[in-house]
């Protein structure tokens, strides 16, 4: 059902992406939710077991490791639900499934700050409490009660432009909630043997160890609580004669007795003992009745957990003392966003923006690569905030995310840190830097649609700004020089960061146009490098 659900996605996400609201290129809402559910599949693969309650678990975290976007995180958080609820199940059905999908609703819900109605977390809400009413109901197959889910699903998913004005106005309905839809639908494929085709991540998995091998495999890692003192392991050779196999039995009920984690493996040639104790000589008395004992190998245990807890407490003191006291992170889109952040002490940039969100586990990893104790976030998209705090609750160090939206925010933040200061004065200086920052981007419509007073066709040049259509034209220069009308105004210093597809000649003529209009305003312009915006704008 999992790997129905990933297909699902992976073949519709392009019917999905075009669900994005905003005309822009933005974040790809399915192309996210596909890449998350990827993600999960690929941490299940190697469980190598059909325990409901562990695959799970596994299909969460790798959910949570891989979530792109808000529409991922939201994803990954309902699929921590079904983790919590299935704890320990060995099968699921309606009654199951029903609080699996209830929880996963009030885990999606607490992980989002402010809620909105006509989302995603809409969709989930109203299929669990259709789940919880129909799992009450007496009889009928999985089949249909599912089926009725997603029913439930389709009808609020058809209402979300009644619940939020601007998917009315672009004539759509949510992206998130149609991508947990055809999660659920492409599930009901794989369940019913219906068109999606269905991987089993079983057949990926590392082969089981053959249950009569002779290699011995340790049974018990877990020194925290110890109740057998004595890891007890040897060989039973040469058996007496009148030895039989119930005998061996009878030996393996005996070890049980006297202590736990017992292993008796072999046949009349050879038995490979194992044993966890606090009596290792009955075990081996009670072998000797067997035949002669050979490669004896008696460990005590407690001693074994000091000496681990002791290397593993000055591995991580000597971790903290080579830590650095401070790094930043900053996620960016364009090959000179990165240098200018390069420029103001980013020690990680990672890419993307608004058509590549970068996962949790990459923000993560970054994070961990900087070796500091207090990493500072710069996300620079609004889309990139939920992941990021995801990553902060995933790491060993102090993080902070400084809740940037945009890359002239993220400048603004990270030109105001202080090596000199404390992480709170760091904190609070980074927050408040961009506070009064007016910003706009110039870009092309990627479809057409009518909002904010706009009729906008494909291919226009528009531009944006506080994620509103302020400005129209056919060309670029003109479009720019309406954008920066709406913010100027008042300004001190306007910059400009332009992109790929902007000349530096280009960029040059720009900002000449600019000084004739706004005389008394200090404009300058840096080489972004960011795809599909061709300016962003900046006014202070």
């Amino acid at each position: 059902m999992l790997a129905g659900g990933a297909k699902a996605l992976e073949l519709n996400r392009p019917v999905i992406d075009e669900l994005n609201v905003f005309p822009v290129p933005d974040g790809d809402t399915g192309t996210n939710m596909s890449l998350t559910m990827s993600a999960a599949m690929r941490e299940i693969a190697p469980v190598g077991t059909e325990d409901i309650g562990e695959l799970a678990v596994a299909f969460s975290k790798g959910a949570l490791k891989g979530a792109r976007g808000n529409s991922g995180v939201i994803l990954s958080q309902i699929l921590k639900g079904f983790a919590v609820a299935l704890d320990a199940k060995v099968s699921i059905d309606k009654k199951t499934f029903a609080a699996a999908l209830k929880r996963g609703t009030e885990i999606a819900y607490g992980a989002v700050t402010k809620p909105k109605e006509g989302t995603i977390l809409t969709v989930v809400r109203v299929m669990a409490e259709t789940a919880a009413a129909t799992a009450k109901k007496r009889g009928g197959e999985f089949e249909e009660f599912l089926s009725e889910i997603i029913a439930a699903g389709e009808a609020i998913l058809k209402k979300t432009p009644e619940m939020l004005p601007v998917l009315a106005k672009a004539g759509v309905v949510d992206a998130g909630g149609r991508g947990l839809v055809t999660v659920m639908e492409g599930m009901y494929a794989a369940l019913t043997g219906g068109e999606i085709p269905v991987i089993d991540p079983a057949k990926t998995a590392p082969e089981p160890v053959a249950s009569g091998a002779k290699e011995f495999v340790s049974l018990d890692n877990d020194y925290e609580n110890i109740t057998f003192q004595y890891c007890t392991e040897f060989f039973i050779t040469h058996l007496k004669t009148a030895v039989t196999e119930s005998d061996i039995d009878k030996y393996r009920d005996y070890l049980m007795t006297i202590g736990d984690c017992v292993l008796v493996i072999g046949d009349l040639d050879l038995v490979k003992t194992h044993v966890h104790t606090n009596d290792p000589d009955r075990a081996l008395k009670a072998a000797l009745k067997l035949g002669e004992l050979d490669s004896i190998k008696i460990e005590n245990m407690m001693e074994q957990h000091r000496r681990i807890v002791g290397e593993r407490e000055a591995k991580e003191n000597k971790q903290k003392k080579d830590l650095k006291p401070y790094a930043m992170v900053a996620i960016c889109a364009g090959d000179g966003m990165k240098a200018i952040f390069d420029d103001l002490m980013a020690d990680v940039t990672i890419e993307g923006g608004q058509t590549m969100n970068p996962s949790v586990y990459d923000i993560l990893s970054a994070i961990n690569s900087t070796k500091a104790k207090d990493v500072f976030v710069l996300p620079n998209n609004s889309n990139i905030i939920l992941a990021a705090e995801q990553a902060k609750d995933l790491a060993d160090v102090n993080v902070h995310v400084i809740p940037t939206t945009c890359m002239p925010e993220g400048i603004a933040a990270a030109i105001v840190f202080s090596p000199d200061a404390t992480p709170e004065e760091n904190y609070t200086a980074m927050s408040a830097a961009f506070s009064e920052l007016r910003t706009a981007e110039v870009t092309h419509a990627v479809r057409s649609t009518r909002m904010n007073g706009f009729s906008v066709k494909e291919g226009d040049v528009i531009g944006i700004s506080n994620k509103k259509i302020v400005a129209k034209g056919a060309s670029v220069s003109e479009t720019t020089m309406e954008t920066a009308a709406k913010i100027a105004d008042g300004a001190e210093m306007l910059t400009l960061y332009y992109g790929a597809d902007v000349t530096e000649a280009d960029a040059d003529r720009m900002v000449g146009k600019l000084e004739e209009r706004y005389p008394d305003l200090e404009i300058a312009a840096y080489y972004g490098g960011q795809p599909h915006y061709y300016y962003i704008l900046s006014a202070e």
